[in-house]
């Protein structure tokens, strides 16, 4: 039984967007945030590999996670993440929305050496709640040189999501492309 002051903090904790239950049965949320290290190791690209009827072309790929819903961690702690998620919340099971820019080596006008996305993916865990192996599978709203399209995709990764190829395919005409990324993830 809780008195007064318990419940306060739970009211307070329940506020701050913790669960009712995970506040009461002493679950804690972790203390995530962006750092100055943290923004620092998320500018470092990963390396791409553009296939086109032009040939292949050398990138490098940023990704930003603006929003992500987790399915797969401790249903008393809160499944959202704004920024900043942690490898097990993303990996044990998750649909984010992110933006991805590109820079390619070569091809052109600076304007035409950069591709952005923007989608949706989904993780899913297959060994050891993701930890050793996860895969995702998504989609995404693509521009490349003054011309828009979609790109389905579909990823595995290891070492608790530090490592993953991403494989990503652009059906469509003017645009068809497939791209092969080397993902590595500092989190």
């Amino acid at each position: 039984m809780l008195g007064r002051g318990g419940a306060a903090v739970i009211a307070l904790l329940t506020l701050a967007g913790m669960p009712a239950e995970a506040a009461a049965e002493g679950a804690s949320e972790p203390r995530v945030r962006a750092t100055l290290p943290w923004v620092a190791t998320q500018l470092v690209p990963s390396a791409e590999w553009l296939v086109s009827n032009a040939g292949v072309r050398f990138g490098a790929r940023w990704q930003v996670t603006p929003l992500l819903y987790s399915f797969g961690i401790d249903p008393r702690l809160s499944p959202w993440r704004v920024l900043v998620a942690e490898p097990i919340v993303r990996h044990a099971g998750s649909v984010e929305l992110y933006g991805s820019p590109a820079y390619l080596a070569g091809g052109g006008t600076l304007g035409n050496r950069w591709l952005l996305r923007a989608g949706v993916r989904a993780y899913l865990p297959i060994l050891d709640r993701g930890e050793y192996l996860s895969m995702s599978v998504g989609g995404a709203a693509l521009y490349h040189r003054d011309q828009a399209g979609m790109a389905y995709e579909a990823g595995l990764y290891t070492l608790f999501g530090f490592l993953g190829v991403q494989v990503s395919h652009v059906p469509t005409p003017g645009l068809r492309m497939t791209t092969v990324t080397l993902n590595v993830r500092y989190f």
